[in-house]
C-alpha cells in the first residue's frame, strides 16, 4: 500500500514538472508563481509558509532558483526519486526545444519568429505572478517591519542594487530588530559582507582559445556553482567567459542566446544549451546543460538537510523571514519590469484582467491559460495585420 502511494506521488510530481518544463514561459518569477499556483493553491501539497521557506533557501544558494524550487518540491512530495525526476523533467523539455532552435539557427542563421506568441503569453504570466504574490505576501508580511523591508527590496532592485545583497541585507535587518541584543555582531557582519558575496567574475582579454569540450564543461560548471541572481546575471557570466576570455562567441551570438532563453519553455539557463550547440553540436549542448544545472542538484540536496531545523532556531527563523520578504520584493520588482514590456495596449490589459478573473474564480490549469494567451495573441496580431 505504501509503495503504491509513493508511486502515485512520484507520478504526480513527474507529470506536473514535465508539463511545466514544456509549457512555462516568463523567467524565474513566472515559473515560481506557476509552481505556487499548482502545488499550494490547486493541489495543497504545501502551505504558503513552507513554500516561502523553500523559496528563501533557493534564493540564498547559487544556481537557477526556479529549478531549485522544482527540486525542493519534488523532494518534499515524493522523496529522493521525486527530487531527481522533478528536476530532470523540468529541464529536459526546454533543453530539447533549445537544441531544435539552435539547429534552425545554425542552418538558417536566424531565430524563429515568436513575437506574436509572446505578445499573448506575457499578460497571462503577469496575472499568474500577481496572484502568487498576493497569496505569498499574506504569509510573508508579518508586521510593519517585513512590510517596510519588502517595499525597500522593490525600490533597491529597481535602483540597480545587487539582488543577493538585497536578500542578505533584508535578512540582517529582521535579525537585528527581532534578536539584536543577543546576535548583533553576527547580523552586523551580514551587512558588511553581503555586497561582497556575488563577486563579479573577471573579464580577461585573450586571443581565441581552441575549443575543448572539457573547457566548456568546466566553465559552465563554474558558472553554475557561483551564479546568483537568475538568468540575466547568467548572460553577464557568459559574456565574461565565452566572449571576453575564451573568444568562442561573438556579442551577436550572445544576444541571440539571450533571446533563445526567453522564447523556449523551461529554465532560462537553457541558454547554456544553445551556447554548447553553437560550439560543438548536440553533444556539446548536452554537456553544457549538464554542467550548468549539476551544482543546483548538489546545493539543494545539501540545503534540504538544513531546512527542517531552521524554523526551530530563534535566529534562523528571523533570518528566513527577512530573506522571504526580500525575495518577494525582488519577485514583485521583476514583475513590474516585465509588465512594462508586456502590458502595452488595450488588448494586453484586457487579457491580463481576464486571466486574473479566471485565476480567482475558476481552478483552471495554468497550461491552458498560457496556451490560451498564445492563441489569442496570434489571432489578434493576425487580424490587425
Amino acid at each position: 500500500m505504501k509503495d503504491t502511494h509513493s508511486q502515485e506521488r512520484l507520478k504526480e510530481v513527474s507529470l506536473l514538472f514535465l508539463r511545466l518544463g514544456a509549457t512555462a514561459f516568463g523567467g524565474a518569477a513566472a515559473y515560481i508563481a506557476i509552481m505556487q499556483r499548482e502545488t499550494v493553491r490547486k493541489r495543497g501539497w504545501l502551505d504558503d509558509q513552507k513554500f516561502l521557506d523553500m523559496l528563501g533557501i533557493s534564493n540564498l544558494i547559487p544556481g537557477p532558483t526556479a529549478t531549485e524550487m522544482a527540486l525542493y518540491i519534488g523532494l518534499e512530495r515524493a522523496g529522493w526519486l521525486g527530487y531527481l525526476f522533478s528536476g530532470l523533467l523540468f529541464i529536459i523539455p526546454g533543453m530539447l526545444a533549445t537544441i531544435a532552435v539552435a539547429w534552425a539557427y545554425v542552418k538558417y542563421a536566424s531565430l524563429p519568429a515568436v513575437g506574436w506568441i509572446l505578445y499573448g503569453v506575457k499578460p497571462v504570466i503577469i496575472a499568474i505572478v500577481i496572484q502568487a504574490l498576493w497569496d505569498l505576501g499574506k504569509k510573508g508580511v508579518k508586521g510593519w517591519l517585513t512590510a517596510i523591508i519588502g517595499a525597500a527590496a522593490i525600490a533597491a532592485y529597481l535602483l540597480g542594487v545587487n539582488a543577493i545583497a538585497i536578500l542578505f541585507a533584508g535578512a540582517a535587518v529582521v535579525l537585528l530588530f527581532q534578536n539584536g541584543k543577543r546576535f548583533w555582531p553576527q547580523a552586523l557582519s551580514i551587512f558588511v559582507l553581503s555586497p561582497l558575496l556575488p563577486l563579479k567574475m573577471p573579464e580577461l582579454s585573450a586571443d581565441k582559445v581552441p575549443f575543448k569540450q572539457t573547457t566548456l564543461f568546466l566553465t559552465f560548471l563554474k558558472i553554475g556553482a557561483l551564479i546568483y541572481g537568475g538568468g540575466y546575471v547568467l548572460f553577464a557570466f557568459v559574456n565574461s567567459e565565452f566572449v571576453a576570455r575564451l573568444g568562442w562567441l561573438t556579442h551577436q551570438q550572445l544576444l541571440d542566446a539571450i533571446a533563445v532563453g526567453q522564447i523556449t519553455p523551461g529554465p532560462v539557463f537553457s541558454s547554456a544549451t544553445f551556447v554548447g550547440y553553437l560550439m560543438g553540436g548536440w553533444q556539446s549542448a548536452l554537456l553544457a546543460t549538464l554542467a550548468i544545472f549539476l551544482p543546483a542538484f548538489f546545493f539543494v540536496a545539501l540545503a534540504s538537510r538544513i531546512l527542517p531545523s531552521l524554523r526551530k532556531s530563534w535566529w534562523a527563523g528571523a533570518l528566513l523571514d527577512g530573506v522571504n520578504i526580500s525575495a518577494l520584493g525582488l519577485m514583485a520588482a521583476v514583475t513590474w519590469q516585465l509588465g512594462l514590456s508586456a502590458i502595452i495596449d488595450w488588448f494586453t490589459i484586457a487579457l491580463m484582467v481576464l486571466t486574473l478573473v479566471l485565476i480567482l474564480r475558476v481552478k483552471i490549469n495554468s497550461t491552458w491559460l498560457i496556451l490560451g494567451g498564445a492563441m489569442l495573441g496570434v489571432s489578434y496580431k493576425f487580424l490587425i495585420r
